[in-house]
Order: C-alpha cells, then sequence, then structure tokens
C-alpha cells in the first residue's frame, strides 16, 4: 500500500468509500451523496497541522491495482502538550489484511517521529471490535470505557478511548515506514514539529 494526500481525480474512489452505510457505520458522519462527497474530499485537501484541532488525511491505494483502500487520519489535539488523535477507515474490500494496522502505524509515525507529539490518542465506538485489534497491535493502550456517553446514530453509545505515549513508540522497535515509500515522502514532510523548544 501506499499512501498519499488526497487528489481532485480520486472524486469517484472518494465518494464510493464515503457513500457506503457499512463504512460510516461506527463513524461521526452519515453516509456522503455526491455533494458531499465532494465537499469532504475539499476539505481533506485542505487540511494541515498548524494549530490545535488541525489534521492531515492521507488516502492509501493498494500498489498493484490502485484502487482507495481507506484513509488515515491524524489531528493535532494540543500543540502545547504534543497531544495527536488517529482515526482511519478502511474499504470493505480491504478489510482483514492488516492494511488499517499499516496506515495507522504510518501516521503515529508521522505523529511521534515528525512531530514531536507525547501523546496520541484513538476514541472509537465500542462496539467495534476490528478497530480495536488494529489499536492493540500498534501497542495502544484502552484507558477508558466511557459507556453512554454520546446520542450517536439513534441511540446512546459506549466510547473506548486507546492511548500510546513517546517513550512506549520508541520502544515499539519499528522500522521506517516513511522512509521506505510507504508514504508519498513530501506528505510526511508537510507535517511540522511541535516539538517544545530546546
Amino acid at each position: 500500500m501506499r499512501l498519499r494526500p488526497y487528489r481532485l481525480a480520486d472524486y469517484d474512489a472518494f465518494a464510493d468509500l464515503h457513500g457506503r452505510d457499512v463504512v460510516a457505520r461506527y463513524l461521526p458522519w452519515e453516509t456522503r451523496d455526491a455533494e458531499a462527497s465532494r465537499a469532504a474530499l475539499d476539505r481533506h485537501q485542505s487540511m494541515t497541522l498548524e494549530k490545535d484541532g488541525d489534521g492531515i488525511t492521507l488516502a492509501g491505494f493498494e500498489l498493484e491495482t490502485g484502487r482507495l483502500v481507506g484513509e488515515f487520519v491524524l489531528f493535532l489535539r494540543s500543540v502545547e502538550h504534543r497531544g495527536g488523535e488517529l482515526g482511519y477507515v478502511v474499504h470493505p474490500d480491504f478489510q482483514g489484511r492488516g492494511l488499517a494496522t499499516e496506515g495507522a502505524k504510518v501516521m503515529l509515525e508521522i505523529g511521534f517521529d515528525v512531530m514531536g507529539l507525547h501523546r496520541v490518542v484513538a476514541r472509537m465506538d465500542a462496539r467495534n471490535s476490528g478497530s480495536a485489534s488494529v489499536l492493540e497491535r500498534l501497542g495502544m493502550r484502552r484507558e477508558a470505557l466511557l459507556v453512554k456517553n454520546e446520542w450517536f446514530k439513534g441511540e446512546w453509545g459506549d466510547e473506548a478511548d486507546y492511548a500510546l505515549l513517546d517513550e512506549e513508540w520508541v520502544g515499539h522497535g519499528t522500522r521506517s515506514l516513511i522512509s521506505s515509500n510507504v508514504v508519498a515522502p513530501a506528505a510526511a514532510r508537510s507535517a511540522p514539529d511541535v516539538s517544545p523548544p530546546a
């Protein structure tokens, strides 16, 4: 899989991904029609990592076919506290192949090794066992289960919160996925350093 920022030419694949009920099931948005998909793609293309609340999205494409595998997001939650948040979604055709773990690992590498984040969290619908497995494979620990904390798509939903610290990531022993061309080099360089001044 190769990761890179979305382009306008990705619209059809993006709209297909975002228009699927199974994809939106555990996410904080409903399935998107053509107009909503176009607006969402525009937002993904203009995302930056400059201030609290900003984020970047990298789209993953299968090397053999060029098909859209999914998207991987890193939010900058706090410049002051060097905190980030990880998110991802994978097309149903590519689930169960380890690609969510691969893409999420790249985003953690950008967060910890490029940006100098101290802590990255991931928040998920507690029913999403597949996503929980991905986070646990990445070494993230489940820190909380928030019971019926949010009115979510017509019912009260439980939220599972995971986290990983920079010192835990260092001990993870991962090879550089960025330098091995899993991610487009320009995308990795676009992430700013939020490390505190020396």
